[in-house]
């Protein structure tokens, strides 16, 4: 019987052949933690009485940056210390979203194994990382030893094809997906993306769609390891003989075998509180906006606001809505500012904001008010998750919010190419 992706990368990291199902101690390649969870790995490396790190590592300030209280700067300040002191790297304020900078950084290859203290780490699925989040416990014990234990999971095999309609994009897919299977319908599982329309995504769109695998329960994602994706590697510094084409077996056995035909999928928009909610932008017409958000480590990345541009050029951010933008990086922000795209925002009525989380995760930069609705290009939606629990959050895509903010109201993105 051939091997899935997870079972092939599982099975080198533990030395012996691994089938879905089994448990294994596992070598971790790379760790890391933002400042939400490092505060808590730190103190369990120093309990662990680890005087050094076994994995690479690395420490991320994003998901309250720059600080907004003096609870936080502690925290950041706790960081700052412990990168010095171990002589780790850390991305300071301004850097960007770990779920960015660090595939980004180029230290992340296909057939490595990732744990992150932060739940979207199955981003860099992407790359075909068996990347999952776990807890800071968990992390500092991988980062000091070395290894964790694994669960081996099955895998669902997800094939995307038809022609990608006008207005359509990566996040309306994997919304799609996620709708059609569930929240928890893809518990503890892998999935592995093919198919026609998962070849001509770019990068960008591939890392939106693995970063979500999470929110149908899944504990990895892939994406095939193929010409634009080694030429995205390279670009970032890899070497080409350290890229590996992983791949499934052709007889690898899957949990399910899982076909969507995209020609006809309209732009979709996940409803509050449930992000497998789904239902066409054309059904929700009606519902007025006090606020959009552009950006997180879902939808915050160049192509992203390249879209969006397109949309708001010439155009105003209808009165009373406010429109906030956090590129995902400073990297990407430089870009968009070469390319004319923070002009376009700037005089249209947006705001841009450090790169960073704050809004997403509801620390800072737009905190929506009691009964406001936001339409967000996030990745999650359930109450309080921007820092209100009586506010009302929609998902759609970066297209389909820039169409909203414009008309102050939810709106179809496709009106707008």
């Amino acid at each position: 019987m051939g091997k899935t992706i997870a079972e092939k990368i599982l099975s080198s990291h533990s030395g012996k052949g691994l089938s879905a199902g089994d448990f294994a101690i596992c070598k971790v390649d790379f760790t890391f933690g933002q400042d939400g969870t490092s505060s808590i790995i730190i103190d369990r490396v120093k309990e662990l009485g680890a005087d050094s790190l076994k994995t690479n590592f690395c420490m991320v300030i994003d998901h309250s940056a720059p600080s907004p209280s003096e609870g936080v700067s502690r925290v950041h300040k706790k960081m700052r210390g412990f990168a010095q002191d171990y002589k780790v790297f850390l991305y300071d304020i301004g850097c960007g979203v770990c779920h960015q900078v660090i595939p980004a950084s180029g230290k992340i290859l296909p057939g490595d194994l990732v744990l992150g203290a932060d739940s979207h780490t199955c981003t860099y699925g992407a790359l075909s990382a068996f990347s999952t989040g776990v807890g800071s416990t968990d992390l500092a014990i991988a980062a000091a030893t070395g290894k964790n234990w694994f669960k081996v999971p099955e895998t669902i095999k997800i094939i995307v094809k038809g022609k990608i309609p006008k207005g359509i994009f990566a996040k309306d897919i994997i919304l799609h997906i996620i709708t059609s299977i569930g929240a928890d319908g893809a518990t503890y599982k892998a999935v592995e993306f093919s198919g026609p329309v998962i070849d001509n995504l770019s990068m960008d769109a591939r890392l939106t769609i693995c970063n979500m695998v999470v929110e149908m329960g899944a504990k990895a994602g892939f994406m095939p390891v193929d010409k634009k994706a080694v030429d995205w590697l390279k670009a970032r510094g890899v070497p080409a003989n350290k890229i590996k084409k992983i791949a499934a077996d052709k007889d690898a056995h899957y949990a399910q075998v899982l076909e969507y035909d995209i020609s006809r999928l309209t732009p979709q928009v996940a409803r509050p509180h449930n992000v497998d909610s789904a239902v066409s932008v054309t059904a929700l017409k009606d519902v007025k906006i006090q606020e959009g958000y552009l950006g997180t480590c879902t939808n915050g990345r160049l192509e992203d606001l390249e879209i969006a541009a397109k949309i708001l050029k010439g155009k105003k951010v209808f009165p009373g809505v406010r429109f906030i933008i956090a590129p995902a990086s400073r990297e990407i922000y430089l870009q968009a500012l070469k390319e004319g795209l923070v002009d376009i925002f700037v005089k249209s009525g947006a705001v841009i904001v450090s790169p960073g989380c704050g809004p997403c995760v509801g620390t800072h930069n737009g905190v929506p008010a009691d009964g406001e609705v936001v339409i967000s290009s996030a990745n999650r939606n359930f109450k309080g998750r921007m820092g209100n629990p009586n506010s009302f959050i929609y998902l759609a895509s970066p297209a389909t919010v820039a169409a909203s903010v414009i008309k102050g109201r939810i709106n179809d993105p496709r009106r707008c190419f």
